[in-house]
């Protein structure tokens, strides 16, 4: 059997909300449905283990059976992991298509809505991880655009791929969304001319360079309205902004070509990771 999607589940809501999207989204892509709950250190499985069989923790049992009850046709494991959860939900989702979690917080922070598991394994992970959050039921249909954020002159191959195939799949419009801001404020000059002119100007020309970046993903997926949209924000508020209007926020993350440093996730990420309001996609690429 394909585990081509991965979710972590504890019990929680955020939890529940991720195993509802990713049940939706492999069933969509017709790959099997790989849940996993991480239950504590190895030590701690091993105490488990010579104490008798593992008992599964009666919230996580109810998603697992709730999400089976819906999908009757998916093909669905269920497994209980040793382990740190950030590191093991990374390690499990090494291999698979998807790893979907909740974005789950740890209070405390006014509007910080992922907590560190989330945010470590979305740093580590090998594969695109999804972050959801409580409340957005995943076994519903989806109907709202896919938002996909973009940098620089060359929009990067694989999160342009994965924001494509994602709205094809699921019938829905795509915003490309690039920010061009300055230091001295968006399209800023220091000519004497007027400031409104060389900003519109300036900001044609590049969303232009934006729509001929596209266009051979246009071909690719003929079926897919996509919009290049070049904005005046910072790249964090201009896709929080948009996330209030779509059902996916899709953003790329550099892996580093040397193992020399701690995996992280960029300012931009985390901003929008802890701020959007709805389900965010973190793709990572060269």
């Amino acid at each position: 059997m394909s585990h081509g999607v991965v979710v972590g589940i504890d019990g929680s809501a955020q939890s529940a909300a991720a195993a509802g999207w990713a049940a939706r989204e492999a069933g969509r892509r017709g790959l099997g449905l790989r849940m996993v709950h991480v239950a504590g250190t190895e030590f701690d499985a091993l105490e488990r283990d010579l104490g008798g069989d593992t008992v599964v923790p009666e919230p996580v049992a109810a998603i697992r059976d709730r999400v089976t009850a819906a999908l009757p046709g998916l093909e669905v494991s269920f497994e209980i992991c040793p382990g740190y959860p950030a590191q093991t939900l990374a390690a499990v989702g090494g291999r698979a298509e998807l790893l979907v979690l909740g974005s789950r917080g740890l209070g405390g922070f006014t509007g910080l809505l992922v907590g560190s598991v989330g945010l470590r394994a979305a740093a580590r992970a090998a594969c695109p991880v999804v972050l959801v959050r409580a409340g957005e039921d995943g076994l519903g249909e989806p109907s709202a655009d896919v938002v996909v954020g973009v940098a620089g002159d060359r929009p990067c191959d694989a999160v342009l791929e994965f924001a494509f195939r994602h709205a094809a799949g699921t019938g829905s419009a795509l915003r490309v969304v690039e920010s061009r801001t300055t230091s001295h404020g968006p399209y800023a000059t220091e000519a004497p001319v007027d400031q409104r002119q060389i900003r519109e100007s300036l900001a044609a020309a590049e969303q232009l360079h934006l729509r001929d970046a596209l266009s051979r993903w246009r071909e690719k997926y003929p079926a897919v309205r996509a919009e290049a949209e070049v904005c005046a924000w910072s790249p964090a508020r201009a896709l929080v902004e948009a996330s209030r209007s779509a059902s996916l926020v899709v953003l790329g993350r550099r892996t580093p070509e040397r193992r020399v440093t701690a995996p992280r996730l960029g300012t931009v990420t985390q901003s929008v990771l802890h701020h959007a309001h709805g389900p965010v996609a973190v793709v990572p690429h060269d």
